[in-house]
């Protein structure tokens, strides 16, 4: 049964997707079969993932509005161990359209249900905003990843996500969790990354991961090819970075190793790509 995690943060350019996207390739390339459900309006994890935004007739849209099965749309990637279940921009009205049905809050719980079972791992892409699309999220979850930049304004909008998942744990999904908190873009060589990794983890303190992801510029480069780091560039501190996460990601719902392990995914990649920094 797949463990579904919701990357969410309300601020936009957190690297939210770009977490969604390399930890699910890292999962992936760990031999955990993996979905991402990309529900975000602008389909980023989409294209980041190598498909082109409208190429495909039904997305997550028609799924959350119509009812479709979610394993109708799912789509292949490049990586045999993921999959995707694409966005369209009409996904813009779904808070409107499911304003009024019955049980709107737990539409993509259901959808999930039936597919949980081929998956260890369900990566959710929230949009930037806490509305009807991040609560069904948070629903369907087992724990939201909160990724949060070294950046002056880290902790804005933070509390009220937490307080979004207080209230979620009370009305709908008890079991919520957090999964952890995830420093973005540090760069280790400035004074104020350092002093906000220190902010950060005074206020969440156990709920921090150990790894954390760098700016880095081939990490920036890879959406615009269509590809997780992984596959863009194996060598990068972004790609051993997400690496890292995974491993931490497993661990933490195993406790031990499973599978080859990403060092040695890692390795193997590279002897496949002949990748080069």
């Amino acid at each position: 049964m797949a463990r579904v995690i919701a990357v969410s943060n309300q601020k936009g350019g957190v690297g939210k997707t770009t977490t969604a996207i390399n930890l699910a390739a890292s999962l992936a390339a760990a031999e955990m079969r993996t979905l991402v459900v990309d529900a975000d309006p602008q389909g980023n994890a989409t294209s980041g993932l190598g498909v082109r935004k409208n190429s495909y007739d039904r997305s997550t849209y028609h799924a959350l509005v119509f009812g479709e099965p979610l394993s109708s749309i799912l789509l292949p990637t490049e990586m045999d161990s993921l999959l995707l279940a694409p966005a369209g921009r009409e996904l813009v009205g779904v808070t409107m359209e499911l304003g009024q049905m019955e049980g709107r809050e737990r539409r993509l719980a259901e959808l999930l249900e039936p597919v949980a079972v081929e998956f260890d791992f369900i990566l959710i892409d929230c949009p930037p905003a806490l509305d009807l699309l991040t609560v069904n999220a948070l629903v369907a979850a087992d724990s939201v990843l909160i990724p949060i930049p070294c950046e002056y304004f880290a902790l804005e909008g933070v509390s009220e996500l937490i307080e979004t998942v207080r209230q979620i744990r009370r009305q709908c999904n008890p079991e919520l969790e957090i999964e952890g908190v995830l420093i973005t873009m540090f760069d280790e060589r400035t004074n104020l990354a350092r002093q906000v990794h220190a902010d950060l983890q005074s206020f969440f303190g156990p709920r921090m991961f150990d790894t954390k992801i760098p700016r880095n510029i081939r990490l920036g480069e890879a959406p615009s090819h269509g590809k997780p780091i992984l596959l863009y560039d194996i060598r990068s501190k972004g790609a051993e970075s997400y690496i890292r996460l995974a491993k931490e990601v497993i661990h933490a719902r195993t406790e031990e190793s499973v599978g080859p392990g990403p060092e040695r995914v890692a390795r193997d990649t590279r002897s496949r790509t002949g990748s080069s920094a």
